[in-house]
C-alpha cells in the first residue's frame, strides 16, 4: 500500500466512523479477559512505563480543553518521559483558571467511561476517529521536544488502529483502551495522595495544591472531588459490564 493510498484509506476510515456500528457481542469471559488485560498494561511498571504516557496525555488535554472552553488564553503543552506534563494557560479570572486546572486528574477516567459506553452501544468507531483527530489538533499546542515525540507516537498509533483494526471489532478495542484508562486514573489519584502524604518536596506539581493555593480549599478537598468523579466514571462504565458479567455468573438483572 503506497503512502497515498494508506492516507486515503486512514482518512475514508475516519469519515465512515462518524455513523452507528452493530453493537459487539461482548460474552463474559471476553471482558473478564479484558479487565486483566486493562490491569496488566495500567498496573506493572514495565508496561506502565509507556501506557501511562497516554493518560498524562489525557490529563494535559483535559486542562487544555477546558481553558479553551473557558476563553483562557492557552499557551502550550509540555509531556516529559517521567509521566509529567504542563499546561499553560493565561485567564483574567480565577473561576476559569480554577475550573482548568480541576480537570485534569478526572479527565482519563470520563474519557476511559466513554470509550467503554461507546465501545458498547456501537459508537467504537466514532470514539476512534474523534480522538486519533484529537490527538491530531493537540500537536499544534505541544512545545517541547519530547512532548513531540510522545504525541507523535500517540497520533501513529491510533492512526494504525483506525486503518487496520476492522469496523466490528473497534468496539471490543475501545472497550480495553476505555478501562485501561479508567484503571490509570485510579493508579494516578493514589500517586497524588502519595505526594501529598510522603512527598510533600513535590508538591509544587499538585493540581490539588495548586488548586488549594488558588482558593484556599484544603489541598484533601480538591482529591476527594478528583475521587468523586473517577468513581462516578467508573459507575458509568459499570453499567454495560455489570450485565455480562451477569450473564456470565447466570444471573439475571433488572433493565436500566
Amino acid at each position: 500500500m503506497t503512502g497515498d493510498n494508506l492516507a486515503g484509506a486512514w482518512w475514508d476510515r475516519i469519515v465512515a466512523g462518524f455513523s452507528q456500528a452493530p453493537l459487539p457481542h461482548v460474552t463474559g469471559t471476553e471482558l473478564a479477559v479484558v479487565i486483566l488485560l486493562a490491569i496488566a498494561v495500567s498496573l506493572p511498571r514495565v508496561t506502565w512505563r509507556y501506557f501511562g504516557l497516554l493518560a498524562t496525555v489525557t490529563h494535559e488535554l483535559g486542562h487544555a480543553f477546558t481553558a479553551l472552553m473557558t476563553g483562557q488564553r492557552l499557551g502550550g503543552i509540555r509531556l516529559r518521559l517521567d509521566h509529567s506534563g504542563t499546561t499553560t494557560t493565561y485567564s483574567r479570572g480565577r473561576l476559569p483558571a480554577v475550573w482548568s486546572t480541576f480537570w485534569g486528574y478526572p479527565v482519563p477516567a470520563v474519557v476511559g467511561a466513554a470509550m467503554v459506553w461507546c465501545g458498547f452501544n456501537g459508537w467504537g468507531p466514532a470514539a476512534m476517529s474523534v480522538g486519533t483527530l484529537l490527538l491530531l489538533a493537540s500537536l499544534v499546542f505541544i512545545r517541547n521536544g519530547m512532548g513531540l515525540l510522545i504525541t507523535v507516537a500517540a497520533v501513529l498509533a491510533a492512526a494504525l488502529l483506525v486503518v487496520f483494526v476492522p469496523p466490528e471489532f473497534n468496539g471490543h478495542v475501545m472497550i480495553v483502551l476505555g478501562l485501561a484508562l479508567l484503571v490509570a486514573a485510579v493508579r494516578d489519584l493514589g500517586k497524588l495522595a502519595n505526594v501529598h502524604l510522603r512527598r510533600r518536596d513535590r508538591l509544587s506539581t499538585s493540581d490539588a495544591y495548586l488548586l488549594f493555593r488558588a482558593t484556599s480549599v484544603p489541598a484533601v478537598v480538591w482529591i476527594l472531588l478528583f475521587a468523586a468523579v473517577v468513581a462516578g466514571a467508573w459507575w458509568f462504565a459499570w453499567q454495560p459490564m455489570a450485565h455480562v458479567l451477569a450473564a456470565l455468573l447466570g444471573h439475571g438483572v433488572p433493565p436500566a
